[in-house]
């Protein structure tokens, strides 16, 4: 029980915190959302929340990189552009795009600087873990290449486009870098962070309106699982639990955020929090319900992520209402401000 406990936390903690959309070419956009228009970099208004200058960002970041176990240095610049690569759709809107570019650039220079200051020996003297080769935080030009195959000028160039115009901008609170959360559709309300990482109060994380991710592809999904399938796996997860002869028992969530997020879920004799068992069964967040009809179990769960922060689909979707980067960025973290970054040696 203990190791389990011990390899549930660390698969929370490794994957809570950024859970983005998948940058696949072919993302196909909800009929119902209205096509971007055209966009005039020229013409857009520079943000109204900008505050000045930010002196302490890094020119760039030190990258243990997951796959090849090796320290590497990426320029700022280039870290931005593979960020948006890696962590959200090509397809999105320009605004959208932009408004990931400083999440990103906001939430890596917050990371660096925390290291530098109290380093973590695990991270051999990097300022955060990534995986380039598979799109993991951010991407190499050389992989977007390859990820991107025959259309790689046009996504390219669109992404390079959005992080190069708002990824000067930098995300405070307080006059310090925001820790800027993201995940990929939320379930019309986003979550307080407060309910995800225990104890954790950010003015800036707190639930906010998401309506438009209900437009998203994917934003409902349905996961079943015979009696002996949901046993066997919670018997995997959990070693072994007993499980009452009523069905309708065996999962039983308790308690909910004022999102909807399940935070507390009766599974047998046992109390785990609803994003424990998201992690435990593969859900793709712990915003669901479950029905049990003739020994088959059937979990509806909605949106994708852990829902804190920025949603990134329902970034897209205001930014195709007319919404500006920064309006959508103040949005997602209220209480923050933007500055501009001037990078130091």
């Amino acid at each position: 029980m203990i190791v389990w406990v011990v390899v549930l936390v660390v698969l929370v903690l490794a994957t809570v915190l950024l859970e983005p959309a998948r940058a696949l070419p072919a993302v196909v956009q909800p009929a119902s959302l209205p096509q971007p228009e055209a966009s005039s970099p020229e013409a857009k208004p520079e943000p109204a929340q900008e505050t000045g200058i930010y002196t302490r960002a890094p020119q760039s970041f030190f990258i243990l990189n997951e796959s090849t176990g090796k320290v590497e240095e990426m320029a700022a610049e280039d870290f931005v552009r593979g960020a948006v690569a890696a962590e959200m759709p090509a397809l999105f809107h320009p605004e959208a795009l932009k408004a990931q570019a400083v999440a990103a650039y906001s939430y890596a220079v917050r990371q660096a600087l925390q290291q530098r200051d109290d380093p973590d020996p695990a991270l051999q003297g990097a300022d955060f873990a990534a995986d380039p080769e598979n799109l993991k935080v951010c991407l190499t030009e050389a992989r977007a290449r390859e990820f991107y195959g025959e259309d790689f000028d046009f996504y390219w160039n669109k992404v390079c486009d959005a992080a190069d115009q708002a990824g000067r901008y930098i995300l405070l609170y307080q006059g310090q870098p925001a820790a800027a959360a993201y995940h990929a559709i939320s379930a019309g309300m986003t979550e307080d962070a407060a309910y995800v990482w225990a104890g954790e109060e950010l003015p800036y994380l707190q639930a906010v309106e998401s309506e438009g991710d209900k437009l998203a592809a994917g934003y409902e999904t349905t996961v079943t699982f015979t009696a002996r399938e949901l046993r066997q796996k919670l018997t995997e997860e959990l070693g072994e639990t007993t499980l009452p002869e009523n069905m309708d028992r065996w999962i039983v969530p308790l308690e909910w955020s004022p999102s909807g997020y399940v935070t507390l879920v009766q599974v047998g004799e046992q109390n785990l929090t609803g994003l424990e068992l998201r992690f435990l069964l593969g859900l793709r967040s712990s915003h669901f319900t479950v029905a049990q009809q003739n020994g088959v179990f059937t979990f509806t769960v909605q949106g994708y992520g852990h829902g804190v922060g920025l949603s990134q689909n329902g970034a897209d979707y205001m930014a195709r209402q007319g919404a500006t980067f920064d309006e959508i960025l103040l949005h997602y973290y209220p209480g923050t401000t933007l500055a501009l970054s001037a990078p130091q040696a």
